[in-house]
């Protein structure tokens, strides 16, 4: 049947699954995102967002601390209620692309190599504007995941166990 996932190696089927597990925890992290979004829409972001700062030991006279309490003073609850919807959004095609690498299903990994390989070139430039560890790890795992997805198109599934 062409609904049916095709029979791939153990290992190469527990790689797959991972990168979805990820999948659905990036998922489950913006939807969570999202409801604490929703959470502020009758409260005063920017007192929300000068705590957090504080809590979090950060200086609110440093420049991305006072960039994130800036856009809080922006805030008004239809902007609150557009983001987490859009949070709502992405964990669905989040979900979904876990479903679908978790079931082996060929449209699945063509779309997570597409919406992985989307990332690169901003994650490049980002990288030289201002290279932080933090933006290097997430450049080396997106490209180990794309390229993990690409080999496991075109090859593991060409060669079942």
């Amino acid at each position: 049947m062409a609904n049916e996932a095709p029979q791939v190696k153990h290992a190469s089927r527990v790689g797959l699954r991972t990168v979805a597990a990820f999948e659905a925890m990036k998922g489950a992290l913006v939807l969570v995102v999202g409801f604490g979004l929703l959470s502020l829409i009758h409260r005063d972001a920017q007192e929300v967002a000068e705590r957090l700062v504080r809590r979090s030991h950060l200086n609110p006279a440093h420049h991305y601390p006072r960039i994130f309490i800036e856009a809080a003073t922006h805030v008004n609850a239809s902007n609150l209620k557009i983001l987490a919807l859009g949070a709502v959004l992405y964990s669905a095609l989040r979900f979904t692309e876990a479903y679908g690498l978790w079931r082996a299903r060929a449209w699945a990994e063509w779309f997570a190599i597409i919406s992985g390989a989307v990332y690169l070139p901003i994650e490049i430039y980002e990288l030289i504007r201002h290279a932080t560890i933090i933006k290097a790890i997430v450049l080396i795992i997106n490209i180990g995941i794309v390229a993990y997805l690409i080999y496991f198109r075109f090859f593991a599934t060409k060669h079942p166990a």
